[in-house]
């Protein structure tokens, strides 16, 4: 079968479509050639897959055939075996016919003829050449196709259709469709299942010696190639895969040494998307395939499938790992293959498959996320061919043009040098070449590196190259060592080896000429010499040109110009794929590469922006070592760009990056740079971050705690990253609230320029009074010339576990605490009731500090209306110890030592009033105190007496005073305590009357009650009662009591009784009319002994000295209401009886009272309205709920004798015995009114009856 190699590739090549016989029994395919090709290919269909799943297809190219034709009649039998998938795959039977006996004699023998191949999928296609106006051979026309469909249709299946030359039948096109598709389905399942029965018969065998690969991969390409041409792709890769994996497996099969191939010329050029780079019979080795040629064009063939799938992204996710995978093959045949072999084609492979993916990928639709995952692998295929490309380059010498940055050093490192088996030997006509190379190499020098920094390249060799180079030679017996061992300066490629970078300049002088006159390309000696550097990279330049077949690639390596520019463009590839991608962080590395050729050329600008992206990276990852190599050339940009901002930032940068990473020499010089620059005349201020150089925390311990309002002195540690003692010119620091985020900061500023040293530094601001909270730092500003700073970052130096030590991890911790507003001092009154109205009162201002000093406060007094301070007397301050307190002291400590502590603790003072101000004295600043102001309450209302029958309702507000206090207090009298107390002024005495007895005579003992209502002993010396008009005292007739027992002593909160005999007088009606309107006053002289720290006491003015003091010359009077005895009254008010079961809490009940006229009015006690009366109901609200009109008119008669009842609703709300409503008439006179009954009384209340539902049976 191996024989047939060459005719399966002239096959493939010559058919990629399908082939449909055409059988012309009558002449008719010139006919219609034209009409049936229009048709192709076919716009839509189904095809059964190798699994037997139907899959749609569309434009699927066929060729028409005659059967005569040549192509199909000259194949033998076992080529139509073989190459079965050329043969056709449907027979289009064009028949013609006019008559039915000629249908029946000479037709239908041959079509039996024809269709009896079993394995032939045919249908018959009848063609009538009727006219549509011969109406006769229209009819004979469908006999005729009547008769074939009877006999070559079935059930199953219909073989026939029909065409009518002369007419228009669309359907019988999508019929004559429908049927070619269904015989090519049919008969590519019969030959699927006969490959696929092959195919594992040979796969059974392929362990055994007789196994052939050829064999099995004609078999199993000619399946994949029939699924190709039938549209079926997804089968045709899949069989090209399983394909690969059988020659994978046959290639590791031990024992059987085969060629590699790659040794002709053209094969550094990758074939990976062209699979007819080679014939398969050039690559065949007896049972199987070179492997070099052989995988890539299996690689070829699967893309070229992916591109018909539209699946470009596919091909470069398989093409990458391919390209590893064949690198590392051709890796270890590296001294069988020409030189540097392995380079060249990688890159090769990579550009192709680049250009090729990149323009097929741009014309299909595009996914997000497979756009990114593309955009990545062309990054990737950059990438490698960007280092392949750099090696190169160091090979032929001009590695020192390569930037050696740490992405080329940690690419180029890990790439080893091309492992020949001898390696090149400089070519006898090549000295010119070499003294140029030696010459460059004198040359090229290092670029020192902006503020003078001294740093050891890096290294772009994984070894030294002459080693390498002169180890692979032929043979090596002697010559110069120290030329080997890197002793030479000769030597220093810009590897950055430590040998040659540690020479001084004398001895790079010394060895040149001997080197030189050794090396020339005559010497011919018995010891071969080793090569030097120059001689090495001359004689890999000429293998190079050997190796490399690709006209364009050897230009882009014949000149430094070319090679940059290269170099230039796969960088720029790398980087724009990957920043489209989910690597972005690798283009911006690779943005670097491109600002090193950027600044070569002297364009600063572009140099700039790309060096910025890699700092910004390198920063935020924290890679500081690499950032340390990137700065100093984005610097140098900037400062060639006159860019002040951006110098002074890199500069900043630079000192904020680890010590070790720069001397301190170059440390300084940053600084200088900075302060230089800071103070020049530059045009405007420059903002810049300085975070990572100036950082600030709060000082060790808890913080500053201050009260609202309260100004203070904030202590701040900035530590400092400077080298050397730097001057800030202003300072200023941002105070945070933790409470409120969208509140802004609160700036500190300080007075006076800072100098900070290197390391730690305590600074203070001065703190005004903030709003209560906490506090952390902010953000740091100043200025330093014309440049402004800020810093927001904490110190991160000292332990762990200590104060100093700040990292993000932990929360901030507060460095200001202002409490919320809370008492901080305590104004209250000693005494605020009981004091004596209308006479001069001490008051008692108890000044309690709480937890504050009250040093320098001042306390301004301002009375309320009815009250006024004796400002002839002096104001006493003293110390005042709670009695609670002392209580428990004494418990603690015994009465002996509390006694003498209290003793030596007491503070007394006298102040005087000023503009209503008293200055506290500087004892009172911590310590409670109480004031003692003079003050007097003023009263002109004279006071009433009540009788016992109608007590007095006195009110909460009578006798009430107030007094408003203002203390300013604090360091600058920032804080303010106000406060307005209530005092209490009362009478001595609250006088009751009532008559006791009335006797035959007529006169009656009048019993006078003094109630005493201050806390004070209260002593009577004299007491006269002065009668209204119709009255007259009885007896001795002086107003004196009956008792003359004075002095009189009375308690505090205690009562005493004097009585009065007095009579009624003879009075006019005039005179009875004025007595209504005057009272009785009685006078009583009294004197007190009293406390002013309990309640009242004697008068400021009586007071001599101690505490205690009785006044004698006290005079106290009050009113009495005497009233007449009712003898003839005029109106009769009566309650009307309740009866006992109808009063229940929470029901109705009527009040009814019935008002009498029991005799006219006088003239002068008649009303206005005499024809009406006004009333009013009077109930306790806690007992009753008036449901009906409380006030209001009812019309009375003035007849006497008239009557009329006043009935109101009335809910009861307590039960028990309590006072029902009382019936009142406002407008008419006690005097004049008979109630009945008299006096008050009691009703009986019954609680609210059970409900029943919440009652629970037993």
């Amino acid at each position: 079968m191996t024989n047939y190699l060459a005719q399966f590739q002239t096959i493939k090549n010559a058919c990629d479509h399908l082939v449909i016989a055409v059988e012309d029994v009558n002449d008719l395919w010139p006919t219609l050639k034209s009409r049936f090709e229009e048709r192709l290919p076919f716009k839509k269909g189904f095809l059964n897959n190798k699994t037997r799943n139907s899959v749609f297809v569309e434009n699927l190219h066929a060729e028409f055939i005659l059967t005569t034709d040549a192509r199909l009649r000259s194949r033998y039998p076992q080529e139509q075996y073989l190459f079965w998938f050329r043969e056709p795959y449907a027979t289009v039977v064009l028949v013609t016919c006019e008559d039915l006996d000629e249908f029946k004699n000479i037709l239908k023998p041959r079509l039996k003829l024809i269709v009896q191949n079993d394995e032939k999928e045919w249908f018959i296609v009848f063609v009538s050449r009727a006219h549509p106006s011969n109406d006769q051979a229209t009819k004979m026309a469908k006999k005729v196709y009547s008769k074939i469909e009877v006999d070559f249709n079935s059930r199953r299946r219909e073989r026939c259709c029909k065409l009518d030359l002369h007419g228009t039948e669309p359907k019988f096109w999508e019929d004559l469709e429908s049927k070619i598709m269904e015989c090519i389905r049919n008969t590519l399942d019969r030959r699927v299942q006969f490959y696929e029965d092959e195919i594992r018969k040979l796969s059974e065998q392929r362990f055994m010696p007789v196994w052939n690969f050829c064999n099995f991969f004609i078999l199993k390409e000619s399946l994949a190639f029939m699924f190709e041409m039938a549209n079926l792709h997804e089968d045709a890769l899949r069989e090209y895969d399983e394909l690969e994996l059988c020659y994978q497996e046959t290639v590791n099969v031990t024992g059987k040494r085969r060629e590699f191939g790659g040794l002709d010329h053209g094969d550094d050029q990758a074939a990976l998307l062209n699979p007819g780079d080679k014939l398969l019979t050039q690559i065949v080795q007896d049972d199987s395939f070179r492997e070099f040629e052989f995988r890539q064009y299996l690689f070829a063939c699967q893309a070229k499938l992916l591109f018909k799938l539209n699946r470009p992204f596919e091909v470069a996710s398989r093409g990458y790992p391919f390209i590893i995978n064949f690198s590392k093959a051709l890796a270890l045949r590296e001294n069988i293959l020409p030189f540097c072999m392995r380079e060249v084609w990688v890159i090769t492979a990579c550009l192709a498959l680049i250009n090729e993916t990149s323009s097929r990928y741009r014309d299909g639709p595009v996914v997000p996320d497979t756009e990114k995952e593309f955009c990545r692998l062309q990054g990737d295929l950059y990438s490698l061919c960007r280092i392949k490309f750099m090696r190169l380059a160091c090979l032929i010498g001009y590695g020192t043009d390569i930037e050696k940055s740490p992405v080329n050093s940690a690419s180029l490192s890990m790439l080893p040098w091309p492992k020949p088996a001898v390696w090149p030997s400089v070519p006898p006509d090549a000295s010119t070449e070499v003294l140029a190379k030696e010459k460059m190499i004198l040359q090229a020098t290092p670029r020192i590196k902006h503020f003078g920094i001294q740093r050891k390249p890096l290294p772009l060799e994984p070894a030294v190259l002459v080693r390498e180079a002169n180890r692979r030679r032929a043979s090596l017996s002697g010559g110069n060592m120290y030329e080997i061992l890197d002793g030479s300066p000769n030597f220093n490629d810009g590897s950055g080896s430590d040998a040659s970078s540690k020479m001084s300049p004398s001895n790079k002088v010394q060895p040149t000429s001997m080197s030189r006159t050794n090396s020339s390309p005559g010497f011919e000696g018995s010891i071969d010499r080793p090569m030097r550097l120059a001689e090495i990279y001359v004689a890999a330049e000429h293998a190079l040109k050997h190796t490399i077949s690709n006209p364009e690639l050897w230009k882009t390596l014949s000149s430094r110009e070319e090679l940059e520019q290269k170099y230039l463009e796969l960088t720029k590839g790398a980087a724009e794929n990957y920043h489209q991608s989910w690597w972005k962080r690798h283009g911006v590395v690779l943005d670097g590469e491109i600002a090193a050729v950027c600044f070569q050329r002297g364009n600063f600008d572009l140099a700039a922006k790309s060096y910025e992206k890699v700092c910004a990276l390198y920063a935020g990852e924290g890679w500081q070592d690499l950032l340390a190599e990137v700065l100093p050339n984005l610097a140098e940009c900037q400062k060639m760009l006159n860019d002040q901002a951006g110098y002074l930032s890199s500069c900043v940068r630079l000192l904020s990056l680890d010590k070790g990473l720069f001397s301190t020499k170059e440390r300084q010089a940053f600084q200088s740079e900075v302060v230089s620059l800071a103070h020049s005349e530059m045009k405007n201020t420059v903002p810049l971050d300085v975070s990572s150089l100036i950082t600030f925390s709060g000082n060790a311990g808890p913080p500053l705690e201050l009260c609202d309002g309260d100004p203070g002195t904030l202590s701040v540690t900035l530590w400092s990253g400077f080298p050397d003692d730097i001057t800030l010119d202003s300072l200023s620091l941002t105070l945070m609230a933790t409470y409120n985020a969208d509140e802004g900061g609160k700036a500190l500023r300080s007075s006076s320029a800072t100098v900070l040293k290197p390391g730690k530094n305590t600074i203070t601001f001065a703190l005004p009074p903030q709003k209560p909270g906490s506090y952390v730092l902010g953000v740091l500003t100043g200025r330093i010339g014309h440049l402004s700073f800020r810093s927001h970052s904490f110190s991160k130096v000292g332990p762990a576990d200590s104060d100093d030590f700040m990292s993000y991890e932990k929360p901030t911790r507060p460095i200001l605490k202002v409490f919320n507003p809370r008492p901080l001092v305590d104004l209250a009154a000693a005494v605020s009731s009981g004091l004596l109205i209308n006479e001069a009162q001490w008051i008692g201002v108890i000044a309690r500090p709480i937890n504050y000093s009250l040093k320098g406060a001042v306390l301004h007094i301002d009375t309320g209306p009815g009250l006024q301070t004796e400002e002839s007397h002096v104001i006493e301050m003293e110390s005042y110890n709670n009695e609670s307190e002392s209580s428990a002291e004494m418990e603690n400590h015994g009465h002996a030592d509390l006694d003498s502590s209290l003793a030596m603790n007491k503070y007394f003072k006298q102040l005087c009033l000023l503009d209503g101000k008293i200055d506290f004295p500087d004892w009172a600043s911590d310590v409670t105190s109480i004031l003692w102001i003079p003050v007097r309450a003023t009263e002109d209302r004279l006071a009433r007496g009540s009788s016992s029958v109608a007590p007095q309702k006195q009110s909460i507000v009578d006798g009430m005073r107030t007094i408003a206090l203002r203390l300013e207090f604090g360091v600058s009298h920032n804080q303010i305590f106000e406060r307005t107390i209530a005092l209490h002024f009362t009478d001595p005495f609250h006088v009751s009357t009532r008559v006791a007895d009335k006797c035959n005579d007529g006169s009656m003992l009048l019993q006078v009650t003094l109630h005493s209502q201050v806390k004070a002993s209260l002593t009577i010396y004299d007491a006269w009662l002065d009668l209204q008009d119709g009255f007259v005292h009885t007896g001795q007739g002086d107003g004196r009591p009956t008792s003359g027992f004075f002095p009189l002593v009375i308690s505090p909160n205690s009562r005493a009784g004097l009585l009065f005999s007095i009579g009624l007088g003879k009075t006019t009606a005039e005179d009875e009319t004025e007595a209504i309107k005057s009272d009785s006053i009685l006078s009583i002289r009294y004197g007190i002994s009293g406390d002013r720290n309990s309640g009242a006491h004697p008068p400021v003015a009586m007071k001599s000295n101690g505490i205690e003091s009785v006044g004698e010359g006290l005079i106290f009077r009050s009113a009495l209401v005497l009233q007449r005895p009712v003898l003839d009254p005029c109106i009769a008010v009566g309650f009307l009886p309740l009866p006992s079961d109808c009063l229940r809490v929470g029901q109705l009940v009527a009040m009814q009272w019935r008002v009498e006229r029991l005799k006219d009015f006088e003239e002068n006690e008649v009303p206005k309205n005499n024809d009406e009366v006004l009333y009013e109901v009077s109930a306790n609200s806690e007992n009753w709920m008036v449901a009906g009109r409380k006030r209001g008119h009812v019309c009375l008669s003035t007849k006497q004798g008239s009557r009329i009842v006043i009935s109101i609703l009335c809910l009861p709300l307590a039960a028990g015995y309590v006072r029902p409503p009382q019936l009142m008439l406002p407008d008419i006179d006690e005097a004049n009114i008979s109630n009945s009954p008299a006096g008050p009384h009691l009703v009986c209340v019954l609680p609210p009856a059970l409900s029943s539902s919440y009652c629970i049976p037993a």
